[in-house]
């Protein structure tokens, strides 16, 4: 047995005396191709190592580039951080250990809940939700559950037009009709409008979504009036705190009126963001609306950490355990790193750095809005439309000049629109090549003689025909599909 291959023993049936029992082929799958059909390449392992390491330096990532796209927050992401969350008492726990055996592990967690509560001012708090878009789900279930507790149905639920698109979606999962607040003139919320759909619809508002500061980059000044006329109705002021980043540390949600708020840990505290997860959408909610919290939950008395999995008015579980614990690692790790001050001054430099592209750069592209504005700037190709070129055609020409695109078309209140956010962890070099390369684009545009179709021409894969690949996409499944039906 000794010259037996290990895999050759452990699957045949009767070695070592052992008869393992017999098992059926899998049923084949009709209509896939096989691997025969796929004609892979013979290669050796160097040919494959070189392959991926060659696709691995094509990659842009924040490592190696300046990642400007606004509302999604892509800032560096602290090795500490990684390393913190790698230790093996945090990597290797299992969340159906007993509680004696992680108390660290939860400790950690209430930890955590303690620093959130204190930032936002909200006295109640759940890390179970996976990400922003879960954190509004769940914050809007609370909300139902609140009014439906005091014998109330309220139908709709108000949505300015320059939300983002999980904030309707969210309210319809929950039954909910929704009603659009129009943009002002100054990029905020039209007071008026606002105030004659609460006149009109009364107690029939069940909550106002608001992202606070705004898609538009601008901070809702009213947003204190907003939220004295809902609880007038006895409606509450659901705020998306996808943008907190921009406040963190200078003001308290609590003060400005807020009920239910989520926060994205990818975007303001640093954990991984993009690529579907995993993400962190905590969400903090007044006293009063506390007993509606999913469950499980953390409980700290006399010295000893444990879970609560039965309340009694609880929406129920969220997430199958306790959330993603590895982010709660990471994104404690980065606000302790930081202190509070710290925190202070990374808000403080995510409002500087936008305002600093935003001043530079409105003199080459039309500003929709006045300003200043907070964590990102909101700018347009109003005046490059009028020479042919397109936001697409900007964002495609800066992929030549070594930078990611920012974030196109959206919000969807302005025409062309250019979202930009630079973050805190960019100096003043990097934004400076931004600006050089933006301010390049716009000089080319009235020029003859560019080919902005054919941007960008410098990169490793070219320009696609987008309108054609989403009529008439090309699938490779289908094409090896066709490619052996023809054998």
């Amino acid at each position: 047995m000794t010259d037996t291959p290990l895999l050759y023993a452990q699957s045949t049936p009767g070695l070592c005396g052992v008869d393992l029992p017999e098992t059926s082929p899998a049923p084949v799958r009709t209509g896939v191709p096989s691997r025969d059909d796929l004609d892979l390449p013979e290669v050796s392992e160097p040919q494959i190592i070189r392959h991926f390491t060659r696709l691995s330096q094509m990659n842009y990532s924040i490592d190696t580039h300046f990642y400007p796209l606004g509302s999604c927050t892509m800032k560096h992401n602290p090795r500490l951080n990684e390393q913190l969350a790698r230790l093996p008492g945090f990597a290797y726990v299992h969340p159906l250990q007993p509680e004696s055996t992680v108390q660290g592990s939860l400790a950690l967690i209430h930890t955590l809940e303690q620093w959130l509560i204190q930032l936002t001012g909200l006295p109640k708090i759940t890390l179970n939700p996976a990400a922003g878009a879960h954190g509004e789900l769940t914050g809007m279930m609370m909300i139902k559950k609140a009014h439906k507790k005091r014998g109330k149905s309220p139908t709709f639920v108000l949505i300015p037009d320059s939300a983002h698109g999980t904030n309707p979606a969210t309210a319809i999962m929950c039954g909910y009709q929704t009603l659009s607040v129009p943009t002002g003139n100054d990029g905020m919320v039209d007071l008026s409008a606002f105030n004659q759909l609460i006149e009109q619809y009364g107690d029939k508002i069940a909550a106002f979504m608001l992202t606070n500061p705004n898609t538009c980059g601008l901070f809702e000044k009213d947003i204190q009036k907003i939220a004295k006329s809902l609880h007038n109705i006895g409606a509450y002021l659901y705020m998306d705190g996808a943008n907190f980043n921009a406040i963190v540390g200078k003001i308290k949600p609590a003060d400005l009126g807020i009920d239910v708020m989520q926060m994205n840990l990818h975007k303001t505290f640093s954990t991984p963001h993009g690529g579907g997860g995993p993400g962190c959408g905590p969400v903090a909610v007044t006293e009063e609306l506390g007993e509606f919290l999913p469950v499980p939950r953390v409980i700290h008395e006399n010295g000893h950490y444990s879970l609560e999995k039965n309340a009694e008015n609880s929406i129920g579980r969220m997430k199958s355990f306790h959330g993603h614990f590895g982010m709660f690692v990471r994104a404690l790790a980065y606000m302790m790193s930081h202190g509070s001050d710290g925190l202070q001054a990374v808000s403080e430099g995510a409002v500087l750095n936008a305002n600093y592209l935003f001043h530079n750069l409105k003199k080459h592209y039309h500003a929709p809005f006045p300003g200043p504005c907070m964590h990102e700037c909101l700018l347009t190709d109003k005046h490059q439309k009028k020479e042919g070129v397109s936001t697409l055609d900007i964002a495609k020409a800066l992929i030549d000049e070594n930078f990611h695109p920012f974030t196109m078309y959206f919000p969807l209140v302005t025409s062309g629109s250019m979202l930009i956010e630079p973050t805190e962890t960019e100096d003043k070099n990097t934004l400076d090549s931004f600006i050089e390369a933006m301010v390049k684009i716009a000089e080319k545009a009235p020029k003859k003689g560019e080919n902005w179709a054919q941007k960008p021409e410098k990169a490793p894969r070219q320009r696609a025909d987008e309108v054609q690949a989403a009529k008439q996409p090309i699938l490779t499944w289908q094409m090896s599909q066709k490619k052996a039906q023809t054998k």
